[in-house]
């Protein structure tokens, strides 16, 4: 069965200086191009100028280029369809695609939406209408990151106790951790969330708000605790660290291994092979790596996009969301997966908001970031 795929958000081309949102659709695009059951049918922008030079980029026919999806899916009849248009506007259009009747699967970038309440709308609606939504949390598929469970399910730092994340923010960049730490402890649900943010410096990306820096702390069903650290001065020097009884497990370590470990039974850490792949992507080359070991918020320069002779995060994570499909089962990335990712980080902004520990489930429908900053209780000095 061929698969014919639309993506909804081209943006601009790759290669242009002005190009912002680091060419998501580019990457969707190359990842679906690599599979023999899927076939790229059409695509939609509101710039109808960058939706026609990616259809010649992908030989998309011009009776397939559209400015609006609505008409893009009434009459090219997409099977499934990538959004990568940004956060404030992804719950419209993953709604529009579930009711439209035609779409059979949705993939959507990170993160999820602008609000707590659109988040769980747009997996209402999916649910109602039997689409499968997923979300490209695509670090799951490297091998930093699988090994690094492997390590886990053979015990060799003992049982789980907790989890540590560093990096950027808590949304854009966060959601890739929440999402791992989801993975590290096979989705158990999390009982509370207690969390503080500074914002006096204005950071806004693709049109949303993300904190300066954070300290979270929460805590699994299973007793395993959580800690995250995020902004310039985070407490942490790796992007993840799992510690158990008898021993850890560090992930990307700013001048380590992309994964190290040790235990109780080890003389010192131990290097573990990642087969070419840092937290970011696959490496071939000094200059990927380079591009890498810096990371992959550089504009313009993705790893994702660069040549290697492994297949890509993104190639790895469409290949999944397609697999899936076509077996019938939940993927990896669904939205069920998501959707505890991100109420762990709306959770922790409102935390922040009430200046205590909440209990989940979140019962807000709202943006507690977004709504300190327009009331004025986050005054941003510079």
């Amino acid at each position: 069965m061929t698969h014919r795929v639309a993506i909804v958000g081209t943006g601009a081309d790759p290669d242009s200086p002005d190009t912002d949102g680091y060419a998501m659709a580019y990457r969707h695009a190359d990842a679906y191009d690599r599979l023999e059951s899927c076939q790229l049918h059409a695509c939609a922008d509101i710039v109808i100028d960058n939706a026609r030079r990616f259809a010649e980029e992908y030989d998309i026919p011009d009776d397939r280029v559209y400015e609006a999806y609505e008409r893009m899916l009434e009459e090219a009849e997409p099977d499934v369809v990538s959004v990568c248009v940004p956060p404030a506007i992804h719950a419209e259009i993953v709604i529009g695609c579930a009711e439209s009747g035609v779409v059979n699967a949705i993939h959507c970038e990170k993160p999820m939406a602008s609000t707590w309440g659109e988040c769980r709308e747009m997996v209402r609606a999916c649910e109602v209408h039997d689409v499968q939504l997923t979300f490209n949390h695509q670090r799951r598929f490297g091998h930093p990151f699988r090994k690094a469970k492997a390590l886990l399910a053979r015990e060799e730092i003992g049982e789980l106790r907790r989890i540590e994340v560093g990096g950027d923010n808590l949304y854009d960049y966060g959601s890739h951790l929440f999402d791992l730490c989801g993975y590290f402890t096979d989705q158990e649900p999390i009982e509370w969330v207690l969390g503080q943010i500074d914002y006096s410096t204005k950071n806004v990306q693709f049109g949303m708000h993300n904190e300066n820096q954070a300290l979270v702390q929460w805590e699994y069903r299973n007793g395993v605790k959580g800690l995250a650290s995020t902004g310039t001065g985070s407490l942490l020097q790796s992007q993840m660290r799992l510690i158990g009884s008898e021993g850890v497990i560090e992930i990307g370590h700013r001048e380590g291994p992309p994964l190290r470990f040790r235990s109780t039974s080890t003389d010192g850490w131990l290097t573990v092979d990642t087969e070419g792949d840092t937290v970011h992507g696959p490496t071939t080359t000094r200059f990927v790596a380079a591009v890498q070991f810096v990371g992959d918020r550089i504009p313009l320069v993705s790893p994702d996009r660069l040549p290697s002779g492994n297949p890509t995060f993104i190639d790895r994570a469409i290949e999944e969301v397609v697999r899936s499909l076509d077996e019938d089962r939940e993927s990896e990335l669904s939205a069920a997966n998501a959707l505890q990712a991100t109420e762990l980080i709306f959770a922790a902004w409102e935390s922040a908001r009430r200046r205590g520990r909440v209990s989940l489930p979140l019962e807000i429908d709202s943006n507690p970031l977004e709504e300190l900053v327009d009331a004025g209780e986050l005054p941003v000095t510079r």
